[in-house]
């Protein structure tokens, strides 16, 4: 608890080297406020970017910072904009999601937050994440003269609503080269493909709004995007369980990710 009673929203650990790594969506506590208001299915939080937090610690390089969240994506999602602006054409779930990537209902009927309810959700939850999360990609890139951003994110390798077919192992994310110096993303995605996983860049998934809004060469932070089909490493039903075997091998493909990013010398911008 902090010091208001609250869950607290995140765990962060400040590192020595220009690397952060960021995981919005792996989070499970559910204020108590939301659980009265959801669905008992909607409970099972299948949206969640399960153990990703887990695996975010055992790749993290050495000095590397790592930011999670704890609360679940279904109080705000962290990876939209406070203005809830699209980011993907078609099907996609809000800041304040009413239905899950099925397209299913989260809320009991007549229990669906109003406008009064998702502004104190962005004040609350969202808001302090993200004043955080700027704050260490500030304090990095003082230290460093720059910042390099990977946002962890993982989701089932199989949603009609929101894909064709099954879902590439490793979609690694740069808003389309916008969001981190061509060298980096050159880097990084060779290092996917040599995993042998199946892997493609800027497809589906381009980043979401973290990438896109603090992914800023100009500004020396540089920012990147991996999504996962959680078939890699878990079970993709309920009880969502972690299998060392496969993730193993999924972490082979990361280390060599975050390799590449330790290894990234950037020519230096001027930048305010």
């Amino acid at each position: 608890m902090d010091d208001s009673g609250n869950p607290p929203l995140y765990d962060l650990s400040e590192g020595t080297s220009p690397i952060l790594l960021n995981v919005p969506h792996a989070g499970t506590d559910i204020p108590a406020g939301l659980r009265q208001s959801l669905r008992a299915e909607a409970c099972d939080l299948r949206d969640t970017d399960w153990h990703m937090d887990r695996i975010a610690r055992d790749i993290l390089p050495p000095g590397a910072s790592l930011m999670t969240a704890r609360l679940t994506r279904y109080a705000a999602d962290l990876n939209r904009g406070s203005d809830d602006a699209p980011l993907y054409s078609g099907p996609t779930t809000g800041l304040i999601s009413t239905t899950d990537f099925d397209g299913e209902p989260l809320y009991r009927e007549g229990a669906e937050p109003d406008a009064q309810t998702r502004a104190e959700s962005v004040k609350r939850y969202w808001q302090p994440y993200h004043d955080v999360l700027a704050r260490e990609i500030e304090r990095i890139r003082d230290a460093h003269g720059y910042c390099v951003l990977l946002d962890l994110h993982s989701i089932r390798s199989r949603i009609p609503r929101l894909f064709d077919g099954r879902l590439p192992d490793l979609n690694l994310g740069t808003n389309s080269g916008k969001s981190c110096d061509p060298a980096l993303s050159d880097a990084a995605f060779s290092a996917l493909q040599a995993s042998g996983l199946s892997t493609v860049r800027d497809g589906r998934f381009k980043g979401g709004f973290i990438t896109r809004y603090y992914g800023n060469p100009a500004r020396n932070v540089h920012a990147l995007q991996i999504e996962i089909a959680q078939e890699c490493y878990m079970l993709e039903q309920s009880p969502w369980t972690y299998l060392p075997e496969k993730a193993d091998r999924l972490k082979e493909a990361l280390y060599a990710l975050v390799a590449a990013m330790v290894s990234f010398s950037p020519v230096l911008e001027k930048s305010n």
